[in-house]
């Protein structure tokens, strides 16, 4: 299993599936990471968090906790 967390920087990835539960997992969706979407890994801070993407054209970062939650192909 591949997570957001741990893809490198330049890479284009799909969303296959969100781990976690409750307001953790409805809070990734409201910011609009949600399955089958393209999340663009645009920067990445020196201590891994956190992590610039780029989703349906706006950039957002997120926090690595919430990036391992991500699974992603």
């Amino acid at each position: 299993m591949t997570t957001l967390k741990d893809v490198k920087i330049g890479q284009t990835v799909r969303v296959v599936k969100l781990h976690g539960e409750g307001a953790v997992k409805r809070r990734i969706m409201d910011m609009g990471i949600t399955r089958g979407v393209e999340v663009y890994v645009r920067k990445v801070a020196p201590l891994g968090d956190p992590i610039e993407v780029t989703v349906r054209g706006y950039e957002l970062s997120l926090r690595r906790a919430d990036s391992e939650m991500i699974e992603v192909e």
